[in-house]
């Protein structure tokens, strides 16, 4: 699967089906509610976004951050998780690592990180 495929097999479509439906599926998916995850898509929006090149549309924010919601509530290897992105396994190693680090520095004072995480990402 490459980036031209993601739109078509990615899980942007299965976000956007279970936001509309009425069960717990999207919390059970993404291990937060739909509000929550808006909440959070704001607070990291601007971390996230990626301009746009002659050769390729960036990856939006919103499937950065479902991407790494993912990775974090199953811990699935990248290969596998690939599938249900439609992101080459690099590609999420990046953005997963990104997307932690944004995380961190966006909600310092909501959340206790260690020392370690602190001195090394941001």
């Amino acid at each position: 699967m490459d980036f031209r495929t993601r739109k078509k097999y990615g899980s942007m479509l299965l976000v956007r089906e279970l936001r509309q439906n009425e069960q717990d599926d999207l919390k059970n998916y993404l291990r937060m509610s739909g509000p929550i995850f808006d909440e959070l898509l704001s607070l990291l929006f601007q971390d996230l976004k990626k301009q746009d090149t002659v050769m390729r549309e960036s990856i939006p924010p919103e499937e950065r951050l479902i991407a790494t919601l993912r990775y974090l509530a199953t811990g699935q290897s990248y290969e596998s998780l690939k599938f249900s992105t439609g992101i080459a396994p690099q590609t999420l190693g990046y953005i997963i690592s990104e997307t932690c680090m944004a995380i961190c520095r966006n909600l310092k004072n909501y959340i206790q990180v260690s020392t370690y995480i602190n001195y090394a990402f941001i």
